[in-house]
């Protein structure tokens, strides 16, 4: 029998990748020592611990959170994306892919945050969502994904091997495949 939670713990659900995972934290621990210590997902790498550099960045509810701001005990009953749960079994996510073919990786470190960003970042812009590089936010198309959308987009996620330019490529890549992916779901909704 587990030890009753103190006042200090609580005992939560974390739906990660598509797992439930029951565990008793202090509610001081940060979704990102959750995954990282207690569940043993080190996918998502611990980088400033402040909410700056981004390599921290998973989805929950299929948005991006940096997980060293974000308290366990608040992702209880939310869906959460780490790195671990991007691709489809054996096949890579297409942002995965594409960082992999056009080598924004480098060091790696940074990685598994911008590519849960680069996801993220695709669909709100897919959305028509507007970010500070839209000219025109009251469009009702959404903008082009042009360099420019994508870095500042991508701006909360720091490279410290200096792959951005790669890591532009990759997302506009990662962006191309959406598109076709959900063009595709489209026509055959309608076939």
């Amino acid at each position: 029998m587990a030890p009753a939670p103190s006042s200090t713990t609580s005992a939560i659900t974390l739906n990660i990748n598509g797992e439930k995972h029951h565990l008793s934290v202090d509610h001081r621990t940060t979704l990102l020592d959750a995954l990282r210590e207690r569940l043993d997902l080190t996918g998502t790498k611990k980088g400033c611990d402040q909410g700056q550099c981004g390599a921290c960045t998973v989805l929950v509810d299929r948005r991006r959170v940096v997980s060293c701001l974000n308290l366990a005990v608040a992702a209880e009953g939310r869906e959460i994306t780490t790195i671990e749960g991007v691709a489809d079994g054996d096949e890579l996510h297409p942002v995965q892919q594409a960082f992999l073919d056009l080598d924004g990786y480098q060091c790696g470190y940074c990685t598994p945050g911008q590519i849960c960003s680069a996801i993220a970042v695709i669909e709100e812009h897919a959305a028509g969502w507007p970010s500070a590089a839209t000219d025109d936010v009251a469009a009702q198309a959404p903008p082009p994904l042009t360099p420019e959308e994508i870095r500042e987009r991508m701006s909360g996620n720091l490279c410290r091997c200096g792959a951005y330019v790669s890591i532009v490529q990759a997302v506009s890549r990662g962006a191309q495949a959406h598109e076709e992916a959900r063009t595709a779901a489209a026509e055959e909704a309608a076939a």
